[in-house]
């Protein structure tokens, strides 16, 4: 189903070949900087603010549309060309695509020497020319199925541009509303993604015949439903239909989950890390609505999401993606893979769970976390750029 057919050979350098290799390599890398930024500000206090925004604001921005968005960038650049045959940008087109992503994550680092309007130039640049670069090879292959794509970037850019309007004051609440939008546009992309490719990979992954359930009637629904939470989140964050909502999606996708579950996950990291994710989106609409309920911190509930339906959805994909795509079997990943996903799911534990068991450290459990995120990602740079900066193992293009 995302089996990316691969371009005719060119003189590209490796690296440039397909959207997915300088993304996927500039995701990782900025994965391990910014959380290591985010950690010498909070907790340890060594580092002051970068600019005129606030840190925990340039800490959620650059989560959303800068690793996130490098991770949309790489796979869509990369899969259009399968879902429409018609070729990606490749070479110096995608080099220019991935130098705007770089510049806007790179200039906030320079602190008050650079404006911010310079960041927000170039980060909505890129945005901008990435919606046609994947509209239009869809649109005129008339790929109906992907048009919510389409909506999706569209989505992202809108709530960008809301981000920086509300950071300049021209919209009220647009910083918030910008944020929670993006984030929550992602989420919706990962349960869809995760409808198309999970079910597929764990039927034909597990090494024997199974046919997982799944359910038309679901299917429908929890479109609608997202749309109708993140209205609900976005106007109204911890009413009663934001309750309500967040309530079914937790029970309709817990049923989904159990649907697609099989022993045999256990045994392919690739395959039970995407289960593991899926689960911490579900409990990240559990925690929302137990905040609202119970006055727990709506924090648990967002990186509930951010660590599982971002953190470790993505990974789990850069990892697959990139063997398959790099002429390597998906079936035989490098050992490391089961300590990266094993940290990044320790992170998601140490900063969900335990402050919930034991708050009295939630500092400590807040630096655990991002240690064992900063370590994930380390060990992803080491065993997979090598892959992504090369030809294709196997001699063919791509």
């Amino acid at each position: 189903m995302i089996e990316i057919q691969e371009p005719q050979s060119s003189n590209s350098p490796a690296w440039l070949n397909l959207g997915f290799r300088p993304f996927f390599i500039g995701a990782a890398l900025f994965a391990v900087l910014s959380m290591s930024i985010w950690a010498a500000i909070f907790p340890l206090q060594i580092l002051s603010p970068l600019n005129e925004l606030a840190p925990i604001t340039w800490h959620a921005h650059e989560m959303i549309y800068g690793y996130a968005m490098a991770v949309i960038a790489g796979f869509l650049l990369t899969a259009v060309k399968n879902w429409t045959g018609l070729q990606m940008p490749r070479g110096l087109p995608l080099l220019l695509f991935f130098l705007l992503w770089l510049v806007a994550r790179l200039l906030p680092l320079a602190g008050q020497w650079v404006p911010l309007l310079w960041t927000a130039a170039a980060d909505l640049l890129f945005m901008a020319l990435l919606i046609p670069a994947v509209a239009v090879p869809v649109i005129r292959a008339r790929s109906q199925r992907n048009f919510v794509v389409i909506a999706v970037l569209s989505l992202l850019f809108i709530g960008n541009c809301l981000f920086y309007l509300g950071i300049y004051g021209v919209v009220a609440d647009g910083t918030r509303l910008g944020l929670y939008l993006g984030f929550y546009i992602i989420i919706a992309l990962v349960l869809m993604m995760g409808r198309r490719v999970i079910p597929f990979f764990t039927e034909r992954g597990v090494g024997y015949s199974v046919t997982l359930t799944n359910y038309l009637w679901l299917d429908k629904a929890v479109p609608l439903l997202m749309v109708a939470f993140i209205a609900a989140e976005l106007f109204s964050p911890g009413s009663l239909p934001t309750i309500v909502v967040a309530a079914v999606l937790t029970v309709l996708l817990g049923l989904r989950l159990f649907g697609w579950h099989t022993k045999g996950i256990w045994r392919k990291p690739l395959l039970w890390v995407l289960h593991v994710a899926y689960g911490l989106v579900v409990v990240g609409f559990a925690l929302n609505v137990a905040a609202a309920l119970t006055g727990i911190s709506p924090f648990l509930a967002v990186h509930a999401f951010a660590l599982g339906g971002i953190g470790l959805m993505t990974l789990g994909m850069m990892a697959r993606v990139s063997l398959g795509h790099t002429g390597r079997d998906i079936f035989a990943p490098p050992s490391a893979v089961i300590w990266m996903f094993l940290l990044l799911t320790g992170a998601a534990v140490l900063r969900v769970f335990v402050p919930l068991l034991v708050p009295a450290y939630y500092t400590l459990w807040v630096g655990l976390s991002q240690l064992s995120w900063i370590l994930a990602f380390a060990l992803f740079t080491l065993f997979y750029i090598p892959m992504l900066v090369t030809p294709r193992a196997d001699g063919q293009p791509g």
